[in-house]
């Protein structure tokens, strides 16, 4: 297979700039009640009918749990620096808190011993959207108390693991498990409206910022950061009302999660609504909790967006629309591919001086990958990253602090609702056979990394 040449070198990005690729713990492992471990919200959500776009679950999904070390390999081999995973809540705990299971604390040592041992850095996500569903049963996100389960979660983590690992991720994209499963109820755990949209918004801050606290006390040298999704927003026209409704997106979109954890409480001049949180789910002592001093953000984008108001969009009052005066290129589920979107993004975040650093912590695309004699030729995706690493790469040499890039993600996986039709993957995993194929981006990536200048 032919493969593309970048028009950039490793060596472009610095030294010390992090080449890695992330997966989730839900989506890839499998193994959904073997060892001990507890069902997560989303092992009840998978579980209803219609929930899921092509009637599939995660069950065994890519058998991370037995194929780890093959995977960790096919990492190394690829180039990369950093294996960004998360642990399974449920499998450490499977009520949540209380008891803990001893074969889900062995299990992720093992994939850090794995990782350590091929050379791979291993960044931890301690929240990534799977949610023991014993909480879930006292309310989830939406119950104060949740605040103090996720505190023992992180503690335990920590005892267990703080020795060998120093870089954690506190939560994966906060806004997209509160909005769709907690507003929009598309994801789990289904629940639908503001009325548990804005207490887990503000349960999940001070959650965020207590496990922080826990890391900062328990490990010493610790890389602490967390991820934000994040897509950078543009008015549909010049009009004023155009121009306030992206102002609106972008205080929901961007800077519900960031600006409560730099101190600057919430976004509510831009967006009223939300001072909902302040009168009826905020104590007067919560307002110093909800920021921490992050050693980096986590940037995750995948998409710009372009706004307008809409007088009949209940509540919000902005809708998103096309382009107004051009064709946009787009990945298989209709995103819209920009990486000016990323630099953009990337400026952005980087304007806020209490920022230290930035890392793309996710940055991928779907595509509908064909197979043909046993290879995968997915230019397309190819085209994708060459585009968001040259974003990447005009934000850093305009001295934007983003010190690193991790796709999304290394196997084709369980794309929560989408199934496994959406297809992410460096690596095409068969779903029948779990064995795994290079596609033409792997190798892509492989050639980039290991490129001299």
């Amino acid at each position: 297979m032919e493969l593309f040449t970048a028009p950039f070198s490793r060596q472009d990005f610095g030294e010390h700039f992090l080449w890695g690729v992330a997966i989730s713990a839900f989506q890839n492992e499998g193994a959904h009640d073997a060892d001990g471990k507890g069902r997560s919200i989303w092992d009840e959500f998978t579980a209803k009918k219609g929930k899921i776009k092509d009637g599939t679950h995660a069950q065994i999904a890519n058998d991370f749990y037995n194929r780890y070390a093959e995977d960790i390999r096919l990492a190394k081999q690829l180039g990369f620096d950093v294996f960004r995973f998360s642990i399974s809540w449920p499998r450490i705990l499977p009520q949540g808190t209380g008891a803990v299971n001893p074969a889900g604390i062995a299990f992720y040592h093992r994939v850090i011993d794995a990782c350590l041992e091929a050379g791979m850095i291993p960044y931890i996500t301690l929240y990534h959207w799977d949610l023991p569903h014993a909480l879930e049963l006292k309310g989830g996100w939406c119950h104060r108390g949740v605040i103090f389960a996720f505190e023992e979660y992180v503690r335990i983590c920590m005892q267990a693991y703080g020795d060998k690992v120093k870089n954690w991720v506190v939560m994966n994209e906060p806004f997209g498990f509160t909005s769709l499963g907690y507003m929009l109820g598309v994801h789990a755990p289904g629940k639908f409206g503001l009325s548990y949209f804005l207490p887990a918004v503000h349960h999940v801050l001070l959650a965020q910022s207590a496990g922080a606290k826990v890391i900062r006390e328990a490990v010493k040298e610790a890389n602490i950061g967390t991820t934000l999704s994040c897509s950078y927003i543009y008015p549909y026209s010049q009009q004023a009302t155009d121009i306030q409704a992206a102002k609106k997106a972008d205080a929901l979109f961007n800077r519900l999660f960031l600006e409560p954890v730099l101190g600057m409480g919430y976004p509510v001049d831009d967006f009223p609504l939300l001072r909902r949180i302040e009168r009826r789910y905020a104590l007067w002592r919560d307002w110093d909790q909800l920021s921490f001093d992050f050693d980096f953000i986590g940037v995750q984008n995948y998409f710009p967006l372009v706004v307008r108001r809409n007088a009949f969009m209940p509540l919000v009052g902005i809708s998103e629309v096309k382009p107004k005066a051009r064709r946009v290129p787009t990945t298989a589920l209709g995103w819209e591919i920009s990486g000016e979107g990323l630099y953009a993004i990337l400026k952005q975040f980087a304007a806020y001086k209490s920022i230290k650093k930035l890392i793309v912590t996710e940055s991928g695309a779907s595509f509908m990958d064909v197979m043909s004699e046993g290879k995968i030729d997915d230019k397309d995706r190819v085209s994708y990253f060459e585009e968001y690493l040259s974003g990447v790469l005009k934000a850093r040499r305009e001295g934007v602090p983003v010190e690193g890039y991790f796709a999304w993600t290394l196997t084709d996986n369980f794309e929560w609702a989408e199934g496994y039709k959406a297809r992410f993957g460096l690596v095409h995993v068969d779903p029948e056979t779990q064995r795994r194929t290079i596609k033409r981006s792997g190798y892509w990536f492989r050639e980039l990394l290991h490129r001299e200048k």
